[in-house]
């Protein structure tokens, strides 16, 4: 498993964004607005690689070897594997579509926001993902908690 860092610069980006840096440390621990920026991060910086051509595909990042990787957030609210489609109001969990979406990809490049400025990522193999899942470890839409998802984190170190 690879890891690493992303680092920030919080006056910085307020200087640059023209908003206060409190406005900067709420915006960067939103999984869902700062996901963008860490997929261009991760892509770039950790893979040497690129980004997803659209963002309907169903992954979000391409290694050098054409590997597809998707970026997930590990948020006060926990982290979830299915694919983005399956979560949110009016959206329900398919078993299959989540494991085809696993055979589709290298794995997640998961990050733990909550820890902004200085965030942590890991490197998940799909082949570890789908354990958790046939072990049960992961909830009944693939959701489970921030604490959980780092106690099975540390334990693959």
């Amino acid at each position: 498993m690879r890891e690493g860092f992303l680092k920030w610069n919080v006056s910085e980006i307020s200087k640059a964004l023209k908003i206060s840096e409190n406005d900067v440390r709420n915006y960067f621990t939103d999984g869902r607005k700062v996901s963008f920026l860490l997929e261009r991060r991760i892509a770039y910086e950790f893979l040497n690689g690129t980004l997803a051509p659209s963002e309907g595909a169903g992954y979000d990042v391409i290694d050098p070897q054409g590997g597809k990787w998707e970026v997930r957030s590990i948020s006060k609210g926990g982290i979830y594997f299915c694919p983005s489609y399956m979560v949110g109001s009016g959206r329900s969990f398919h078993v299959d579509g989540f494991l085809q979406k696993l055979s589709e990809i290298e794995g997640y490049i998961i990050s733990d926001i909550t820890h902004f400025p200085n965030i942590p990522f890991w490197e998940i193999s799909k082949d570890t993902v789908q354990e958790w899942w046939e072990n049960k470890l992961l909830g009944n839409n693939t959701k489970i908690t921030r604490e959980k998802a780092l106690r099975l984190i540390k334990l693959l170190k």
